[in-house]
């Protein structure tokens, strides 16, 4: 089943902006924390940014943090991430995932989005 999905990705030039949303399902959702990674070619897959169910922890990688903003509204079971002052090196797979506890390590996490590919030109 496909329990995450993204959207919002696509190409901008150096300084642009993006808004990423990613759709959950329930299961997927309902009071897990919701993160954001990022994968480049070639590189490993890439902490970007988490939020709790609450709201009342977040967290962001040292590379996007005044850039990048993270959301989530649980009455529609979607979670955003704005990207602002975007930079090339930001280009990659941006993908949404969940899991049930706070943590940046890729592999704690329960459930996955397909991706959605964000490309970032000078």
């Amino acid at each position: 089943q496909v329990h995450l999905a993204e959207s919002g990705g696509g190409s901008v030039q150096a300084g642009g902006s993006l808004r990423l949303s990613c759709v959950a399902s329930e299961r997927s959702y309902r009071g897990y924390t919701m993160a954001w990674f990022r994968q480049a070619p070639g590189q490993e897959r890439q902490f970007v940014s988490y939020m709790s169910w609450t709201g009342a922890s977040t967290l962001y990688a040292d590379s996007v943090k005044g850039r990048f903003t993270i959301s989530r509204d649980n009455a529609k079971n979607t979670m955003y991430l704005q990207m602002s002052s975007l930079k090339p090196e930001d280009t990659a797979v941006y993908y949404c995932a969940s899991g049930s506890g706070l943590t940046t390590s890729a592999s704690v996490y329960l459930y996955w989005g397909q991706g959605t590919q964000v490309t970032v030109s000078s």
